[in-house]
């Protein structure tokens, strides 16, 4: 069942994703070499909890953190822990927040330090690849068209988009439907609505898409062991054209300050 928002729901659901924007900008202050990935987990949490909201990962299906951090070969889900961030890394943070009966879900790929130019390009054209995605979402469009974008920018670059993850439906839950893959065809899948909220969110690899679900069962990383990028936005749909929840600029001018 795919629920369609009113008006007073999407800026509730915008109040959460502007605060996940501003707890991504003070993790990515923070994103350098020598720190570790649960300290990094303890300033998202701090920012989440003091802005009166809960975070929406910790407990979620049993997860042991506020935040995933994934680090270089992780695409998605690395449980925060001991590891410490080296310079050179490329660091991907994703968060969620509980607030007022409505849950935000964004993600951002921080660069710690001078990273090589296959990363630096592998993480601007995972950017791109969400932009061209969210260029189409909008009333009268499909998944599909959303889909599509995503995966033929990346691929136009040689890089990998990961399958057996998607972004999805957002609401009082984290997880709503529709899913929203990350690869597809043109006028295919569920109708977009105005009034539906999706976050999209491509993952993709430098190298092979394949994956590997580690034994942990959150932690995915690519089999070849080649970096992945990950971003992600929370989207309004209308018939105007897509309504951003998330807003990178806050992550962007902290980073340059």
């Amino acid at each position: 069942m795919i629920y369609l928002k009113t008006d007073e729901e999407i800026e509730l659901l915008r109040e959460n994703n502007l605060l996940v924007s501003r707890a991504l900008a003070e993790v990515g202050r923070h994103v350098r070499a020598g720190i570790t990935t649960r300290e990094l987990d303890k300033i998202a949490e701090s920012i989440i909890r003091d802005a009166g909201a809960e975070p929406a990962f910790f407990g979620y299906q049993g997860y042991p953190a506020s935040s995933c951090i994934s680090v270089n070969e992780v695409v998605v889900h690395g449980i925060p822990g001991g590891r410490v961030i080296e310079e050179g890394d490329i660091v991907s943070v994703d968060l969620g927040t509980f607030m007022k009966g409505f849950v935000g879900d964004s993600a951002y790929t921080f660069a710690v330090g001078e990273v090589s130019a296959e990363a630096r390009k592998l993480m601007e054209v995972t950017k791109e690849a969400l932009r061209k995605g969210a260029a189409q979402a909008k009333a009268g469009n499909r998944v599909g068209d959303i889909s599509a974008a995503v995966q033929e920018y990346a691929e136009s670059f040689g890089f990998g988009v990961v399958r057996e993850l998607e972004g999805h439906g957002l609401g009082r839950k984290m997880h709503e439907a529709p899913g929203v893959p990350n690869y597809g065809a043109r006028g295919r899948g569920p109708l977009l609505k105005e009034g539906m909220v999706i976050c999209i969110e491509p993952m993709i690899t430098q190298g092979n898409r394949a994956v590997v679900f580690e034994r942990d069962g959150w932690t995915v990383r690519t089999r070849d062991r080649k970096l992945a990028a990950h971003y992600e936005w929370a989207v309004a749909i209308r018939r105007g054209g897509p309504d951003i929840l998330t807003d990178f600029n806050i992550i962007e001018q902290a980073l340059n300050n």
